[in-house]
């Protein structure tokens, strides 16, 4: 037979604390009244026409605008105050932006029909991570993705299209299960040696029964069905431990898209990742090697669910009727993305080669005939 194991996992991730309070801050310089931006190099509000620079807690201090207090209790303020929302009348995305930001195309398929209203409805996510990354850092990594694609199309990184590059926060569940359970599995072990003039294989198995416990802190699931999961899979990770707050200040000078999938639909992948990291984690603690599943027990529990925006700049370039997505990691910088050949550059380049090469050898029959 073979060894029993009995384990407990345990990985404890700090949690940043939710607030009871809430604020919803104006998006106006507290010196001048001019508009104020949130500056991602600075990590703080920068106005615009006095340069004055604020950090959230200045604007908390000194706007006065957070909740008033109420028999002893923080009150919150409407949270859906001085934001809009654009719905796109070609693909139905529908995006979010604070009164001073301007939205004059879709992030998604590029078409300007969109449509401005006071956004309806409860926007009010947990957390957020600000940008950390610039739009002239998202243009710089955009360039150098084309500009060694000798057979990419001649117009593909023009000024317009560069131009179309734009911050958005896109929705979140963060997702944190308790699970416990057991595996029972088997280990095989294969030994070979010689002795004289025989080769011995001896094959070793070994049953196992594992036991343990672990904890998920905040697994991401995308909310919005038009951001790709494998888009997002490539730009990640995000570092969670800069999860701040969320106020719509931080929306200033970008968008935001509304989720249209809940928590509730996002939990069952959720779930499906926590049981398949659980199980291989229980397996690699087998003190022997080649452990494989033959039955399990698990038991994921969501603990909480939580709304957080997650920082992406974006742009969608259409090329002979079909959009390529190219997407940055707002915190980390990561750019993904793939660039169109242009099939007629590529069949011009391949004759010329062709004709410089018969020419050589030509050339170099001619040589060998004199």
């Amino acid at each position: 037979m073979g060894d029993t194991e009995n384990k407990n996992i345990e990985e404890a991730v700090e949690t940043p604390k939710v607030k009871t309070s809430s604020y919803t801050l104006d998006n106006k310089c507290p010196s001048c009244g001019h508009k104020l931006d949130f500056n991602p190099k600075l990590n703080k509000f920068k106005c615009t026409y006095c340069n004055s620079e604020f950090t959230i807690d200045d604007l908390k201090a000194k706007l006065n605008t957070a909740a008033t207090e109420e028999n002893n209790n923080l009150k919150d303020v409407e949270e859906d105050n001085g934001l809009v929302q654009y719905v796109c009348k070609d693909c139905g995305a529908t995006i979010v932006a604070d009164e001073q930001t301007a939205a004059t195309f879709c992030v998604y398929c590029g078409n300007t029909a969109i449509l401005k209203n006071k956004l309806v409805g409860k926007f009010k996510p947990d957390f957020i991570i600000p940008f950390s990354k610039t739009k002239e850092d998202a243009i710089e990594a955009f360039k150098s993705l084309t500009k060694d694609k000798i057979f990419a199309p001649k117009d593909f990184s023009n000024e317009k299209n560069i131009e179309k590059i734009r911050g958005i926060y896109i929705p979140f569940w963060l997702y944190d299960y308790s699970c416990n359970g057991s595996v029972n599995g088997v280990s095989t072990v294969v030994t070979s040696w010689t002795s004289g003039n025989y080769r011995y294989t001896k094959t070793d198995v070994f049953n196992l029964f594992i036991a343990g416990s672990m904890d998920f802190d905040k697994i991401p699931i995308d909310g919005s069905s038009r951001f790709a999961d494998d888009l997002m899979d490539s730009i990640s990770p995000y570092d969670y431990q800069k999860l701040v707050e969320y106020n719509h200040a931080y929306l200033s000078g970008f968008l935001a898209e509304k989720y249209d999938e809940d928590g509730s639909t996002g939990s069952v992948k959720a779930t499906n990742m926590a049981n398949n990291s659980f199980n291989n984690r229980l397996l690699s603690e087998a003190s022997t090697p080649n452990a494989t599943m033959v039955s399990g027990t698990f038991n994921c529990n969501t603990d909480k669910i939580y709304y957080a925006l997650l920082p992406v700049y974006l742009v969608n370039i259409k090329y002979k009727d079909k959009y390529y997505t190219f997407a940055m990691n707002g915190e980390t910088g990561k750019f993904v993305g793939n660039v169109p050949i242009n099939k007629t550059k590529l069949v011009i380049v391949a004759i010329i080669l062709f004709i410089l090469l018969f020419i050589l050898i030509e050339a170099v029959i001619y040589g060998l005939g004199n």
